[in-house]
């Protein structure tokens, strides 16, 4: 009853964290999607490399307001409805072939809120527990059926992020001590989470395991997103720092274009140690502004692709560290 209590608690702190402070409350739509069946390969992208690990991915937002053929207003991914399933499958497949390298990699389709219900704290909070109950199911049935013991990577990505978030607070210690890291990308950790939260150990270095790996992305930190202005766990995902020292990076700005038809950005990347966000000085891309939610110099929709192959290298580096340890 009392870790009942404790996860209804920081669940309740996560979606205001998320979304602000309580503006009232709005009821979900009537109109719900029918719920996933995780016995079903429809409902999973999986890339089986034989690998001795796996990374289990939880999308971000690939979801806008939409209506079915009958008009019916939708907020909530369809997860078989194809038109819906196609930008969230084409985020699985990026995502595997820019971190899988020799992983099995496992994605849940889930009923993902949508863009919009990210407009007002109501709608956020009446819409993002739906979401978080799929993925909760998802990850229970891969450990009971997918995952044979094997240790894995848990890795999101914003709404996909704040839902890895709340996985970690339910986590049992035989499946923890499983996990070779967290890779909380594109949200944020309260001084509360990290003090209340044992499964909260921020990162230190590049290969240290059982570990959650948070940063955010800023020209400077007054543009970040409203919510995120601060975290308590972050890390530099070029050098794997945790104080200022700043590191030179270079890539292509934006995924919206072949890289032959791109010039590299010169990055220089620090930690702002006051704030938790990551400042970057040196990119030039001008279309990276979301949606609903984005802000000038928030670079929020580019957390994965400006830091692909550290990301890549350092799973493989924090993944080699556990197996060693492991005797695996």
């Amino acid at each position: 009853m009392k870790h009942t209590r404790l996860i209804s608690i920081l669940l309740t702190a996560l979606l205001l964290t998320i979304c602000g402070e309580a503006e009232g409350s709005e009821p979900q739509s009537s109109v719900v999607p029918q719920s996933p069946d995780y016995t079903e390969a429809t409902q999973w992208y999986v890339t089986d490399r034989g690998g001795q690990a796996d990374l289990f991915y939880v999308t971000s937002t690939e979801t806008a307001d939409y209506r079915g053929a009958d008009g019916t207003l939708f907020h909530y991914a369809d997860t078989r409805n194809d038109s819906v399933r196609k930008a969230i499958y084409d985020e699985m497949h990026g995502v595997d072939v820019l971190l899988g390298g020799d992983f099995n990699f496992y994605s849940p389709y889930y009923r993902q809120c949508s863009m919009q219900s990210f407009a007002t704290t109501a709608l956020c909070q009446a819409r993002l527990p739906l979401a978080l109950s799929d993925v909760r199911r998802a990850f229970r049935h891969y450990i009971e059926h997918d995952n044979h013991g094997r240790p894995f990577v848990l890795a999101g990505f914003s709404q996909g992020a704040m839902i890895v978030k709340q996985l970690l607070v339910e986590m049992d210690d035989t499946t923890r001590s499983r996990m070779i890291a967290a890779y909380v990308i594109g949200a944020v950790y309260s001084d509360a989470e990290v003090a209340n939260v044992p499964a909260v150990r921020p990162a230190r270095n590049a290969s240290d395991t059982g570990v959650t790996i948070c940063y955010n992305s800023v020209r400077d930190p007054s543009c970040a997103l409203a919510g995120w202005e601060y975290s308590a766990v972050a890390i530099n995902p070029v050098n794997w720092c945790t104080d200022a020292t700043p590191a030179e990076l270079d890539t292509d700005p934006t995924p919206l274009l072949p890289v032959d038809q791109q010039a590299k950005d010169h990055l220089t990347v620090r930690l702002d140690v006051a704030s938790g966000l990551l400042v970057v000085d040196g990119y030039t891309a001008t279309d990276y502004v979301l949606p609903i939610i984005g802000r000038d110099g928030c670079y929020h929709s580019r957390e994965i692709w400006l830091y692909r192959q550290q990301l890549r290298d350092n799973m493989a580096l924090r993944a080699a560290t556990y197996l060693k340890h492991a005797g695996r």
